[in-house]
């Protein structure tokens, strides 16, 4: 046995994807602006906190997926933290093609990136580093700016678990 590799695993990745699932996460529009000022934007599962001090976050991409590039090179990005009431908006950016932006009301932060009217939260971050693993890539976001919707405070956050939506609710 060597230390320094991992054994090779005793299951398939269908097991690792029913294990997986098993973890409830929020669900997140990441966004950001093209160099020609084109607007673009993904969902995503995949955001972690991971300091306090600095404020950092991470998100993790496909590297397959067609705006690697651009969230690769850009210097800043916005996650917004999408409402249980906002399911259309995470198919959207999830599956649409086209222009995911058309009639979806938005903002631009300081540094031009999109902000979602109506997101339960949002962080603007500057693009720190990024980590090839596997088959994503590991986004680490120093964030510059965040905020909380104040007027969509009460509504609950959209979560996916077992490859479904659902919204929490509360135990007590």
């Amino acid at each position: 046995m060597n230390a320094n590799r991992a054994s090779a695993p005793d299951f398939d990745s269908a097991a690792f994807r029913s294990a997986l699932g098993q973890f409830a996460t929020g669900v997140t529009v990441i966004t950001t602006r093209a160099d020609d000022g084109s607007l673009i934007g993904i969902t995503a599962s995949s955001f972690n906190s991971v300091s306090l001090t600095p404020p950092l976050i991470l998100w993790s991409l496909a590297t397959r997926a067609g705006s690697m590039p651009v969230f690769r090179e850009n210097t800043h990005y916005a996650v917004n933290v999408l409402a249980a009431d906002q399911l259309d908006l995470c198919k959207r950016f999830a599956t649409m093609k086209g222009d995911r932006f058309a009639g979806v009301p938005y903002t631009l932060s300081a540094s031009g990136t999109p902000v979602l009217d109506g997101a339960l939260a949002w962080f603007e971050c500057h693009n720190r580093s990024r980590y090839d693993e596997g088959d994503h890539v590991i986004f680490v976001g120093e964030v510059e700016r965040c905020g909380v919707h104040t007027e969509v405070a009460e509504r609950m956050p959209l979560i996916f678990h077992a490859g479904g939506f659902h919204k929490p609710q509360s135990l007590g």
